[in-house]
């Protein structure tokens, strides 16, 4: 067990310095951090399809919760609530952070046009669940999630890519 005295050391000239009350943070980890962070903030194809993940990450455990909150009311009733919550959500995320197009794209816009995409997932996640109703009859909620996060999945790389060269794309809009 650490000492708590321990994690409330002050740098030399007595001053409290770094993130942790106090801890002393090494030169080279603020070094990389800072690096790793500006590096994420760029507008490159890959800084954000990490950022796009990490949102597909959040909304999907919306997703999840709202999921399993509206289970007894059925999957496809479960699966378009958790839907709609994480597709707002999304949309926004990816509109303010994943494509830095805020000030490009208005909130009504994004809602629409990434809204329609994810539209299309919806209908292939309830047509996966329906699919799997059919031919197992009823299954756990563990099984019905990890479907849809397949489904999911698969439907993420063609909306990063719908995203990323329509809805939130840089270049001027007709």
């Amino acid at each position: 067990m650490t000492c708590p005295s321990l994690l409330r050391r002050t740098a030399v000239d007595g001053v409290r310095q770094g993130r942790l009350d106090g801890w002393i943070e090494p030169t080279w980890v603020r070094a990389r951090s800072s690096a790793a962070r500006e590096r994420l903030q760029q507008d490159d194809a890959r800084a954000q399809f990490v950022r796009f993940v990490v949102v597909g990450g959040l909304s999907s455990a919306l997703y999840a919760v709202v999921f399993i909150s509206l289970q007894g009311f059925g999957a496809q009733v479960a699966n378009l609530s958790g839907a709609i919550a994480s597709t707002l959500l999304a949309n926004e995320m990816h509109r303010r952070s994943t494509f830095h197009a805020g000030g490009r794209v208005s909130w009504f816009t994004a809602q629409w046009e990434g809204g329609g995409l994810a539209g299309i997932g919806l209908v292939a996640t309830s047509l996966a669940l329906a699919g799997l109703h059919t031919l197992t009859g009823d299954v756990g909620t563990v099984v019905q999630l990890s479907l849809i996060a397949a489904v999911t999945g698969a439907i993420g790389l063609i909306r990063f890519v719908a995203l990323r060269t329509w809805v939130f794309s840089p270049a001027p809009r007709d």
